[in-house]
């Protein structure tokens, strides 16, 4: 039986990066991996996606500015008819790079920003001068007439800066703010677990988001908390500026967590290691042993996670089961287990 493709392919083109971020999923580091995917490698697997006919290819890393073939491998990609948009920490786009992209066939910048102020931005990403540089790429991308968004991660040291950072994003013209709460992979263990939110934290931000949504001139997304939706919809929250269409995004807003499922989510390492989501960092296969299609139609491990009948305690037993899911990513690094209950969810007691 042929399973519909995920929408959202994430493709971390290098593990390379010129920051040290205190929380990075990539585990990201100073020299190229030797492990790395070629060019020709990386081709035909971009190949594979086209004719896969996925809906967004988010070119990552690492730091993706820090591959040489970036700008080749981009090209390539939206000549082959893919939709293509990049994540960045921004401090390496300056107007000429913006003007590049932009000429590739990127649709869109994802701009790194966690935090409002310099000190509380740079001391995460671990480098001085960071928080200005990724604002004088925003300026760069605007003048080139090229989309971009803020993400910004949520943690305890900018839950009060949070209002202000939905501010800068609006001001410095992006066209959506994009959140994302801290989830305990192995760097954020070693180096900031006390981030971390709890679970009253994480729902009054969530009930905040959704109530500045209204009057936000620009999207507002709560990545890998799928309870964000949820609130959006009891409260029945119809944005002033836009149509509430664009709020029902693929793949988050009817099935949740999007890890691994249907018209859902799925993330490619550099090395070519398949796993469900940058958060949930399961390997499935790889794609120098097998097509990214063949891994896709054929794991085990997504076979469990599509089917949320499998779910467990508090999220298996939750009336949202089928909407929500609960952070598949969340329950797997600190319970060790895909279907655990979400330990971060607030909607139900966990047992």
């Amino acid at each position: 039986m042929t399973i519909d493709p995920p929408f959202l392919v994430s493709f971390a083109i290098t593990r390379k990066c010129n920051l040290r971020c205190k929380h990075c999923y990539s585990e990201a580091l100073e020299e190229k991996s030797p492990d790395e995917l070629s060019t020709d490698e990386a081709k035909r697997l971009l190949d594979e996606l086209a004719a896969w006919r996925i809906g967004l290819l988010i070119i990552d890393g690492g730091e993706p500015l820090m591959r040489e073939d970036l700008f080749e491998l981009a090209s390539y990609a939206s000549n082959r008819g893919l939709r293509v948009v990049i994540g960045s920490n921004g401090t390496l786009i300056d107007r000429e790079t913006a003007q590049r992209l932009k000429k590739t066939g990127i649709k869109m910048v994802s701009i790194s920003i966690d935090g409002a102020k310099p000190e509380t931005h740079d001391s995460f990403r671990g480098e001085k001068g960071s928080f200005l540089k990724a604002l004088e790429a925003a300026k760069a991308c605007k003048e080139a007439e090229l989309p971009f968004q803020f993400n910004m991660v949520i943690r305890r040291s900018t839950l009060l800066e949070i209002p202000a950072m939905l501010q800068l994003a609006v001001k410095s013209g992006a066209m959506a703010a994009e959140f994302f709460d801290l989830i305990q992979v192995r760097r954020v263990k070693e180096l900031c677990p006390e981030e971390v939110l709890s679970k009253s934290e994480r729902k009054q931000i969530a009930e905040w988001l959704a109530e500045a949504q209204k009057s936000c001139p620009i999207p507002i997304r709560f990545v890998a908390c799928p309870m964000y939706p949820l609130i959006l919809k009891e409260k029945n929250v119809k944005p002033k500026h836009f149509p509430s269409s664009l709020l029902k995004r693929i793949p988050y807003w009817e099935g949740g967590c999007a890890a691994g499922r249907p018209k859902g989510y799925i993330t490619i390492l550099p090395n070519g290691d398949v796993i469900p989501c940058m958060l949930l960092q399961v390997k499935l296969g790889n794609i120098r042993k097998q097509s990214i299609r063949d891994i896709w139609e054929r794991s085990e491990t997504l076979v469990k996670l599509r089917n949320r009948s499998l779910l467990k305690n508090a999220c298996g037993e939750c009336k949202f089961r089928d909407q929500c899911g609960g952070c598949r990513g969340r329950a797997y690094e600190t319970k060790g287990d895909i279907l655990a209950e979400d330990p971060g969810c607030w909607l139900t007691k966990p047992s």
